[in-house]
């Protein structure tokens, strides 16, 4: 049976290999980006009969630098691409069982694209819907 810290562990493992992107299974206190930093969604219980299945949503948040920097423009829409090297929906897919702890897992879609702020700081973010099958 897996839990919360692992499915969030397994998807950080799987977009660790986007290179030049950090991960964060947990949300860090001073984010250094690029970062991919994953987050609980929810939880939907008993999908399957007698307690079979769960779903889990995680929230795929990618920060990059400054909103003005073209260059960071750039580097967050190949993550938001379906494919190449960059692509967040390519690299959480590349193993649907997240090191055996899932049945399956899905990038379901992208929902934001904007400037944050954390902190004092402002980033340009994208966030990203995982839906992950487990046990």
């Amino acid at each position: 049976m897996a839990n919360l810290s692992e499915l969030r562990t397994g998807i950080a493992t799987n977009l660790a290999t986007i290179s030049g992107l950090r991960t964060a299974a947990t949300i860090p206190d001073n984010p250094n980006p690029p970062i991919a930093i994953i987050t609980p969604d929810g939880i939907s219980y008993d999908d399957t009969f007698g307690r079979g299945m769960q779903e889990y949503r995680f929230t795929v948040t990618v920060l990059v630098g400054l909103v003005a920097e073209r260059s960071n423009q750039n580097k967050i829409d190949g993550y938001c691409s379906s494919t190449g090297s960059s692509s967040i929906k390519l690299a959480v897919e590349s193993d649907k069982s997240l090191g055996g702890k899932a049945f399956d897992v899905r990038v379901s879609e992208m929902r934001t694209y904007s400037s944050v702020n954390v902190g004092d700081v402002k980033y340009l973010a994208a966030e990203f819907i995982v839906l992950c099958y487990a046990d």
